[in-house]
Formats: structure tokens, sequence, C-alpha cells
């Protein structure tokens, strides 16, 4: 590709898509969304479900294969002093900012607009995963183990072996630049149908994420479960709400985007203490990043905040024992989302109680040893201590047998795909992707030193990490947790 291809990603903050103009931030916190589809998969088999009561349920959900790739690039499963294979489950929960729907169809603007509060236009936000959770489920019981994975964490992306290298970038943008990349390459080969590039390209983002958090994590995925924005706004509607509970008075207007400057705000007004809202409150509480004290690494918590009151209502309703209510949720998750086609829901009934008696612990994963601003490409970045942060995740799931100090290098099939420009220069291997817009009017998804406050490791009163300090106040399931 010309080096000056002006329709190469573009990260900013939001990443690219060939598609696109530069957007206003609109960073979408997913975790809601996509924990609730999850859990709405978990109970499909529970207690008493027939095959075909469960076939019946299923029937129309979009499935992807994804994960073939993916597992053959995963490390080693543990085994325990006796030579027992480990037979627990990762899923990977993925909040994809998108405004359009499985066939690239944009979401009508009225509801864009006055339902959602989320931009005029369907190209804003791109295809970046602004919310990334791994959930470890033990294979016997026990606490199910959530790690949020900030979005700006800046880390070696990896794409599928033999594709286009992703160079090093934030997290959020795997799926942005090889869907990008995907769809490229496809339409060189001669494939014009829209429909089909959408499909065979996101199946190509989806590729790339799971390989860059395996990568990065070194802990084999199991299964994923992928939501876009209208995905929260129907479960949240399916729901009826939610209860949330907040320390301070929350507000963040929205500010139009203009010609001279980018729009932001997701249209947050709330007052302090514990309180319900609608569907559309809901999107506008998990998307908040200004005016809170710690930006992105707030709203991490106020995702976890939602997942930990949605568990807590559909037990409370007894979703989990009422086909009919049951059915809404799940036809609520056949229009938005997207799951592996091996995951069978009914071995995965077992965890019920587990997810939804508040036996369910979230963190977000810490190891951020510093946040500049590179400029250029990329912006406001999370630098990251992965071998810290791998060794965060095993030792919290008990995987004794994990090196931390392996950190540092990659699996095989990882290290194919990635190549030696993976360094921090904030462009593409092999591309030169045209500059975004500087931090202090750039439309992505990182707070700048203008429109919101910045945290560095010096703002954590233990002197470390300040995403170290949030890693240690972990959200429990089962409760209304209150959070800024």
């Amino acid at each position: 590709m010309n080096a000056q291809d002006p329709n190469a990603p573009q990260s900013g903050h939001e990443g690219g898509s060939h598609r696109r103009p530069p957007r206003r931030p609109a960073p979408l916190a997913v975790a809601g969304r996509t924990v609730a589809i999850g859990l709405s998969l978990a109970v499909f088999g529970t207690c008493g479900f027939t095959w075909y009561t469960y076939h019946s349920l299923t029937t129309g959900m979009t499935t992807s294969s994804a994960l073939d790739t993916v597992k053959q690039a995963a490390p080693p499963r543990p085994t325990d002093t006796a030579g027992h294979l480990d037979t627990s489950v990762n899923v990977l929960l993925i909040g994809l900012d998108s405004r359009r729907d499985q066939d690239g169809n944009p979401v009508p603007q009225d509801i864009l607009e006055n339902e959602l509060h989320a931009g005029s236009s369907a190209d804003i936000g791109g295809y970046n995963t602004n919310t990334l959770i791994l959930m470890h489920i033990p294979a016997n019981g026990g606490k199910v183990e959530a790690f949020s994975i900030p979005r700006d964490d800046y880390v070696d992306l990896i794409n599928a072996p033999g594709k286009h290298p992703l160079g090093k970038h934030k997290i959020k943008e795997a799926y942005d630049r090889a869907k990008y990349y995907a769809e490229e390459e496809l339409s060189k080969q001669g494939v014009t149908d829209p429909v089909e590039l959408e499909h065979r390209s996101r199946e190509a983002g989806r590729q790339a994420t799971l390989l860059t958090v395996q990568n990065m994590l070194q802990v084999p995925i199991d299964h994923f479960a992928e939501v876009n924005l209208l995905g929260f706004y129907h479960v949240a509607q399916a729901l009826n709400g939610i209860d949330v509970c907040l320390k301070k008075p929350a507000s963040d207007p929205i500010v139009a985007r203009t010609a001279t400057h980018a729009g932001h705000g997701s249209g947050a007004d709330f007052p302090a203490g514990q309180q319900h809202l609608n569907a559309s409150q809901a999107l506008s509480f998990v998307r908040q990043r200004y005016n809170l004290p710690n930006g992105d690494l707030d709203r991490t918590k106020r995702q976890q905040a939602f997942l930990a009151g949605a568990t807590k209502q559909l037990k409370d309703q007894g979703v989990f024992g009422d086909l009919g209510k049951l059915q809404q949720l799940i036809d609520v998750a056949k229009k938005d989302v997207v799951i592996d086609d091996g995951w069978n829901v009914l071995d995965f009934a077992q965890q019920v109680p587990n997810l939804t008696g508040g036996n369910v612990e979230f963190h977000t994963l810490g190891a951020i040893t510093d946040q500049p601003n590179l400029g250029g490409d990329d912006g406001d970045v999370n630098i990251v201590d992965v071998p810290k942060a791998r060794a965060q995740v095993h030792q919290t799931i008990g995987d004794t047998d994990a090196s931390p100090s392996a950190a540092a290098g990659t699996s095989a099939s990882a290290s194919a795909a990635a190549t030696s420009t993976d360094a921090p220069s904030g462009s593409s291997s092999g591309t030169t992707s045209p500059a975004s817009p500087s931090a202090t009017d750039a439309p992505g998804g990182g707070a700048t030193a203008t429109d919101a406050p910045s945290t560095t490791a010096t703002d954590s009163p233990s002197g470390g990490s300040i995403a170290d300090d949030f890693a240690g106040d972990s959200v429990e399931g089962g409760q209304i947790p209150c959070v800024y």
C-alpha cells in the first residue's frame, strides 16, 4: 500500500477505517453489555432445559470461527501436581465501538443522536474494542475472576500469521487495523459485495484482538462474545434499566463537534448515591470518561459496576428460572452479539450460580508505568510492564505453573506475525500512516491535557502506578458498588 494512502488507519485515539473521516471522541464502555450478553448465553441450558429448548433459544445466533487460528497459537494449559490438565474456561468479552450492524449498515441517525447520545455519524468510533474483559471460570466452581484490560495499553498488536503486520499501538486498535488491511486485501482479490467484505474483514479483526490479548497475557482463550454499541442499549432496555451508585455527582455535558473542534461528552448528569438509570442513561453512565478523577481508569470501574449490578438484577428478577424472560434477553443477544462457534453453552450453565451469586471479582489490569503522549498516530498511551501484568493475572487465577518472566516473548505464531518494527514508533510495520491531529484537538479516545485530567505514575498515593492502585480496588459481583 502506498505510504501516503489517505485511507490507511488513523489511530489518533480512536483508530481508523478506510471509509471514515477523523472522528470526535466517542469511546464506548461496553463491559456491561458484553458481560450481560455473556450471562444470557451462560443460562441457556439452566436447570432442566431440554436440547430442543436449547436449540430453539439459540437458533439465529451469529457465530464466528475466529478462535480456530487463535487456539493454534495458544500457550500450553497448566497441569496440577498430579499431571491433570487444567479444565478451567477463559472467556474474552469484547465491547466493539461500532455504530454499525453485522452487515455494516449504520445505526439510524435519529437513534444514534436521540437515544444513544453517541454523535451524528455511524463512522464515529470505528471498530475499536474500547472494552476487553477476560473472565476466568474455574473448572470446579469457586470465584470467577474478571480482568479489565485498559484500552490504551500500548502493546504489540498480533495479526493472524501471514497477514499484514499491525505494529505496536493501543490494544483497542487491533480489531480496527486488522479489519482495514483485510478489507483492502479482499478488495484486491475481487471481493466487491459490501456485506461479504464486512463479514470477512470483521473476522480478521476478531482474530487480531484475540491473538493480541492471548499473547499479552499468555492465557489460552477458550471462548469469546462480541457486542456493539446498540447491543448495550438493547440489553439495558431488556433489563428495564440498571441500578448504580455514585460516590459523587457526575456531569459530562455533550459538546457538539464542529469544523475546528472535536466534540465530546456522554450526556451523563447524575446525583451522588444509589439510583436507577434507564437504558439511555445507562449508556451515558458507562461511556463517561471526561470530568472523572482518573479518566479511563474510572470508566473501567463503571464498566465493572454495571456488570455487578446487571448480574444482581438478573438474579433478583428471576430471569434464570423464567423461560419467557430468558427468551426476551436471548432475542436481544441474537440481534447484537457474536459468539464463537465452539461455545456449548449447556456446558457453561453450571457456572450460572457463580456468575449471579456474588462470586465474581473484577480487577483492572495494572502494571502501567507511564502515561505519555507519543504524539502523531498514537497520542496518549499506557506504557505497560507486560511481565507484571501477566503475573497479576496468573497469580490471581492460581496458575502457579506460569512463568511471568516469559512475558517479554511471544508465542511461535505471534512471533511470526509480529516484526522488529513493533517499536514505540506509532506507525504500522511496513506502512507509514498519515499523522493524526495533535493531542490537544484529537478526535480520538484518549484523554488529552486540555479535555480531561491526565494521570501518571506520580499520581498514585502509594508512589507506584496509578493503575496498580486501581487494580487492588476490585469490584465484587452480587452487589451495587459505589464508584466515581
